[in-house]
């Protein structure tokens, strides 16, 4: 079964402290060499998918977690536009449907699991039920569970089924990254009064996203732990400093190259056979 490449921001420790995750190191590349090295990382990206396309043996998950304005959506767009959009494919998680709640919590997004040869993200995903359901317990009462009783092992039971349904989808086949974007809180803040300011961001602006913020010191509980007890080696957590957007959009595309390389892709080798087939389309095209 896969394991993932040692990487700075890898999470391989049960001590993992979200509030202590969102540092940056002391030495950056400044805008403009930070975007020139994503340049570098993306072009190769598109190498990689098209022999994980071609190849059609694995498929690449990527999750992506964080809290409101950290960045998920432009760092997706901007680490994937080198992508053929025929391999890859992407499902945003909010508010679940009467349909979803009629299920178990993974049902809706194992739906949309990639199938071999594709890139499959899911911004937001299956750990909301361990992080906002976390922080708003009361959610839960939507869920029509049998004998409810919302307690530290009812979380840790969750935590239990996301990784053992990572563990069978990694032995199937399947590369599982997950980035944990954390902005720190004074950047947060300064965003959301950017949305207020700038007419281009007034759209992006929810009250509701403030109504959160009131619980970062509750978020920060369920991240940790949730990031403590999944991050396995075949379906790691990076905790990526998110207030250096140029900087986070290159490490992201870093980490998914090398997970990619480890696997070792390759286009299909082309047997006797077919090559004789081909043989005789080469006639029949000169001819």
């Amino acid at each position: 079964m896969y394991s993932a490449p040692k990487h700075e921001w890898l999470v391989d420790s049960d001590q993992f402290d979200a509030t202590q995750a969102s540092t940056l190191p002391q030495q950056v590349p400044d805008r403009k060499k930070a975007k020139k090295k994503l340049k570098g990382e993306v072009e190769k990206l598109g190498d990689l998918q098209e022999m994980l396309y071609a190849e059609d043996q694995h498929s690449v998950l990527l999750v992506f977690q964080a809290l409101d304005a950290a960045g998920k959506d432009s760092t997706i767009r901007a680490v994937m536009s080198g992508i053929n959009p025929a391999g890859c494919q992407v499902f945003s998680f909010k508010k679940p449907s009467s349909l979803e709640l009629d299920h178990d919590f993974l049902w809706r997004t194992a739906k949309r699991l990639p199938e071999r040869g594709r890139i499959g993200i899911f911004n937001r995903s299956y750990y909301e039920e361990v992080l906002v359901v976390r922080v708003h317990p009361e959610y839960l009462r939507f869920q029509k569970l049998p004998e409810l009783d919302v307690s530290p092992k009812f979380w840790d039971e969750r935590l239990e089924s996301i990784a053992d349904h990572e563990k069978h989808l990694a032995r199937n086949g399947t590369m599982i990254l997950k980035f944990w974007l954390n902005v720190s809180r004074d950047e947060q803040k300064r965003r959301f009064l950017s949305r207020l300011d700038e007419p281009e961001k007034n759209w992006k602006f929810s009250e509701a996203d403030l109504d959160e913020r009131e619980h970062w010191d509750d978020y920060m509980s369920a991240f940790s732990d949730a990031i403590r007890q999944t991050s396995k080696p075949w379906a790691p957590w990076y905790a990526i400093p998110a207030d250096n957007k140029p900087y986070m959009r290159w490490q992201v595309a870093q980490i998914i190259r090398q997970n990619l390389e480890q696997i070792d892709l390759a286009f299909p080798k082309v047997d006797s056979k077919t090559r004789e087939t081909f043989m005789n389309a080469r006639r029949r095209l000169e001819e």
